[in-house]
């Protein structure tokens, strides 16, 4: 009997011993992860997302990372211009490891590798530049950070994205140089605004007074010309109505000259005698242009 409890005990923990041993031979790798498997101290294999079993006391697992990207952020390091300035320069790398086993086996410490090598060129490239030059030129500086990094490591398994220079701070006279020579500069263009306002604004004061003196100019102009004209249609109007008044005129003097040589027995008197003799008067001196018409006036007295 205690045969029999002996051996269903051992098998018991044998059992529980085989399925504790399985259970840390399994392993579930997440998405974008990657574990580096060894046999026998030797590179067995990669592991991939998903389910994974290792032989037990024969593989290990040395190294568990991802593809994620990352960010190295620095500290601020002293780097001496071609100009003799020294400035500190905070640099920042995004990178991602494109290949598990040239990360783990191409470098000791890769990370601490990337960080020197990026300090290395970083300090050659802005010592071939003035401090103007690092402060304006950025951009370059970054483009050839990026390439440079990118090329040294790709043996470490490790893809430099970008390279971005943070912060570059002069030393604290330079800065002090800097904002005045800043501020010269400020003050400089807001004088050649303020200039530039006064002079366009005279020329628009001076454009609107030529304008305004070409308009009163026309209008005086148009009015003369309208004051001549009405006045020369003032005189024709009085010409010609003079001229019809002398033509009625000779035409009265014609019918009472009709009248006085003829048979009538009656003379009526118009009442508006004194317009008449107005007219006789007139005409008279139409006569007197007019020998047959005199004539003929002095046989009828």
């Amino acid at each position: 009997m205690w045969g029999y409890i002996i051996g269903g005990t051992v098998g018991g923990l044998v059992l529980i011993t085989i399925i504790i041993i399985l259970a840390f031979s399994i392993r579930i790798v997440p998405p974008t992860n990657f574990y580096i498997v060894e046999r026998l101290g030797s590179y067995k294999k990669t592991w991939q997302n998903g389910i994974h079993v290792k032989l037990p006391f024969v593989d290990k697992i040395s190294n568990v990372n991802n593809y994620m990207e990352k960010v190295l952020d620095f500290e601020p390091q002293e780097v001496i211009t071609r100009d003799n300035v020294s400035i500190k320069v905070d640099t920042i790398i995004f990178f991602q490891i494109t290949d598990a086993k040239k990360f783990t086996y191409g470098a000791e410490q890769p990370i601490f590798a990337l960080e020197k090598l990026a300090s290395t060129t970083l300090r050659n490239l802005l010592g071939e530049l003035e401090l103007d030059e690092t402060l304006t030129s950025r951009e370059t500086v970054n483009a050839k950070l990026t390439i440079a990094l990118d090329d040294a490591s790709d043996s470490w398994g490790i893809k430099v994205h970008r390279v971005e220079l943070k912060n570059i701070t002069p030393p604290a006279a330079v800065q002090i140089a800097m904002e005045k020579q800043m501020q010269a500069e400020r003050e400089k263009r807001a004088a050649i605004l303020e200039a530039e306002g006064q002079r366009e604004a005279a020329i628009k004061v001076s454009e609107g007074l030529k304008a305004s003196s070409i308009l009163e100019a026309e209008g005086k102009k148009e009015s003369v010309i309208l004051a001549a004209e009405a006045h020369k249609r003032s005189i024709d109007l009085l010409n010609e109505t003079i001229i019809t008044n002398q033509v009625l005129t000779y035409k009265a003097i014609e019918g009472l000259e009709k009248l006085a040589n003829g048979n009538a027995t009656k003379i009526i008197i118009p009442p508006n005698l004194q317009d008449i003799a107005g007219i006789m008067g007139t005409a008279s001196e139409l006569f007197k242009a007019d020998p047959v018409k005199k004539s003929s006036t002095k046989k009828t007295e």
